[in-house]
């Protein structure tokens, strides 16, 4: 790899990386409508979202979903989501600033809580799966937070101190997992909330992933 100098990002990708919102509103509100609950906008979805997801549930329906409602949620909306990411490009400009960041001679990584064996292929086929040293989607449950997930993928990372990396992503849960490690975030404005409850969190917020990326630069000098 040669010397790393500066910075190593944490991308994240639903909703940062791979502009799927679309897909994603569809595919909760199929799972809405399978209980009989009124379909979400992007406002609305992007106000209200959280994780744990069963507790985003709480938020529309006044109540936590039961076990067996969340499985029937949580099927249908993979289901949907799975058909309808077919026709969900890569954000803009990140194939630009994923090489560049790579021949800058940095280091760069994917954390996903998508499950692993269909975001690999997926990562794949986009061509970008070389520019990472480490591509980790979600193994167990879904529904749940980062921060374990990132203190296992950062473990995995031979010459990555926590304390250089920066996290850059779409949800609060992703700086809750970056400030887990001893890491920084910085937060996505494309994604799953809204510039309001990501400004809450505390940490930078930036409406493109070139402000992201020029801001993980700073971070870390």
């Amino acid at each position: 790899m040669g010397t790393k100098t500066g910075a190593h990002i944490v991308w994240d990708w639903n909703g940062t990386l791979f502009h799927d919102i679309d897909a994603i509103i569809g595919a909760t509100n199929a799972a809405f409508g399978e209980l009989g609950l009124e379909p979400l906008t992007l406002e609305k979805y992007r106000e209200l979202y959280c994780v744990p997801v069963p507790k985003f549930y709480e938020r529309l329906m006044g109540r936590l979903p039961t076990d067996a409602e969340w499985e029937l949620m949580d099927d249908i909306f993979h289901r949907y989501y799975a058909e309808h990411r077919e026709a969900c490009q890569l954000t803009v400009g990140a194939v630009e600033l994923l090489s560049g960041w790579r021949s800058a001679g940095r280091s760069q990584s994917l954390l996903s809580m998508y499950v692993h064996e269909e975001l690999v292929p997926l990562v794949r086929g986009f061509g970008i799966e070389p520019h990472f040293i480490r591509v980790d989607g979600r193994t167990g449950p879904s529904g749940g937070s980062k921060a374990e997930h990132m203190v296992r993928h950062l473990q995995s990372l031979s010459g990555v101190a926590a304390e250089s990396t920066v996290v850059i992503g779409d949800a609060a849960d992703d700086a809750v997992a970056a400030l887990h490690v001893g890491a920084r975030a910085v937060l996505y404005t494309g994604g799953s909330h809204s510039r309001a409850s990501l400004e809450a969190v505390g940490v930078p917020v930036v409406d493109t992933l070139e402000e992201a990326v020029a801001e993980a630069e700073r971070l870390a000098a």
